[in-house]
């Protein structure tokens, strides 16, 4: 009923910035929390980032300064600059979307998208 498409990542040198993006489509009534995880080899997933229907945010401490979570509502989108890349950001970077579906649905249904991969060179 949703999907959510990951782009823009890629191969980049470290100290470079990358923009990712996220579009949801679908059934959708309003999108609540939007989010990024990562997951590097051999790693658990870990939550990077995270922003509220109402544009508040927050951050891993390990991305703080770096990372820049962005939203736009009418687009159903959300971003995630990436600055000063190192190294040990290399991951498949994952969006994660809280969907409601209706106007009288009552729950609401959390939705990922396939990743995309981000490798930074040394």
């Amino acid at each position: 009923q949703v999907q959510l498409v990951e782009s823009g990542g890629g191969l980049v040198q470290a100290g470079g910035s990358l923009r990712l993006s996220c579009a949801a489509s679908g059934t959708i009534f309003r999108i609540n929390a939007m989010r990024w995880y990562r997951q590097a080899p051999e790693k658990q997933r870990e939550l990077v980032a995270t922003i509220t229907s109402n544009g508040y945010s927050n951050y891993a401490d390990s991305v703080k300064g770096r990372f820049t979570i962005s939203r736009d509502n009418a687009k159903k989108t959300v971003y995630l600059q990436i600055d000063s890349l190192k190294p040990e950001d290399t991951a498949v970077y994952y969006c994660n979307a809280g969907i409601l579906h209706r106007s009288f649905s009552t729950q609401v249904v959390d939705y990922w998208g396939q990743g995309t991969q981000v490798t930074v060179s040394s």
